[in-house]
């Protein structure tokens, strides 16, 4: 009896593909027209626990979503919502939520139910040599920066196990250009600062060189420009979607917002204002 029940909870168990589009802010993603996405579900709004792309991924790999911000409510009763929906997420029903302990880490706990952990990944910052790596069989950062299209073409649903995949797509990141298109300025995160810091270090003095900001008319044309590329990211979600098996559970999201002009800023990282933290969500089954 043992053994058809643990049988039955094999075959029962979800894939898991938790897509996050990199600076993807909430308006943007309602101003597109992403009819891939809106016919699997509905967009809402919910908020960033980071500003940046590094520390908000780790806190998805803890095994927790871009939070509602309800009030009158205690932070616990929140985590603990947001971790019993593994329940529903997985189709295990005997989730032991011990698992996650004391890893806190969601690729752990999932490999506890025999899944197969993989990542592809656009941002340099997140790159396999990271800590960001913990638990995956399989971590790949894609030369391009914009290679949804890469990404789609190596996801394989094969095999007795089931599959968890965490896409980091790019596309929507600055400087929020397809292929072909002309280049912008480079702007560099905190993994391009490092890796060419020293070219503004000279006899332990730092040597300041900046662009020059951009202007409205300038972060106008970028934020547009935003709303393009995830309207490019729903084409292919499309094909990604009909390479999903039904029992495939869907996460789609961002990992923090984009500033574009409001209050002085742009872009995000070391900014604190509402618009860096309003980020789109939706999810479901297949």
């Amino acid at each position: 009896m043992n053994f058809i029940k643990k049988v039955f909870s094999k075959e029962k168990r979800n894939n898991i593909l938790y897509i996050v589009i990199d600076s993807a802010r909430y308006d943007a993603a309602i101003r597109a027209k992403t009819p891939n996405m809106d016919n699997f579900g509905k967009w809402e709004k919910r908020w960033s626990f980071s500003s940046w792309t590094f520390p908000s991924h780790h806190t998805y790999l803890m095994g927790m979503m871009p939070h509602t911000n309800p009030q009158g409510v205690f932070a616990s009763e929140v985590y603990k919502k947001d971790f019993v929906k593994w329940v529903e997420r997985s189709g295990i029903d005997d989730v032991a939520f011990k698992n996650f302990v004391p890893h806190l880490s969601l690729t752990k706990f999932l490999k506890k139910y025999n899944y197969e952990t993989n990542a592809m990944v656009s941002m340099p910052v997140l790159n396999p040599l990271t800590n960001f790596n913990t638990a995956f069989d399989s971590f790949e950062l894609m030369d391009n920066h914009n290679d949804f299209a890469g990404m789609i073409e190596k996801i394989d649903f094969s095999g007795e196990n089931p599959k968890f995949y965490l896409l980091n797509l790019g596309e929507a990141h600055y400087p929020y250009r397809l292929h072909g298109e002309p280049d912008v300025p480079i702007l560099h995160g905190v993994h391009g600062v490092f890796k060419h810091l020293d070219d503004f270090v000279a006899e332990g003095e730092f040597r300041e060189e900046s662009d020059k900001f951009f202007n409205m008319e300038q972060m106008k044309k970028m934020q547009n420009k935003q709303v393009e590329c995830i309207e490019y990211i729903d084409n292919l979600i499309g094909k990604l979607f009909e390479k999903c098996p039904k029992n495939t559970w869907i996460i789609i999201t961002s990992d923090h917002g984009e500033l574009f002009g409001e209050g002085g800023f742009f872009g995000h990282g070391p900014i604190f204002h509402e618009k860096v933290f309003e980020i789109p969500f939706m999810e479901g089954k297949m």
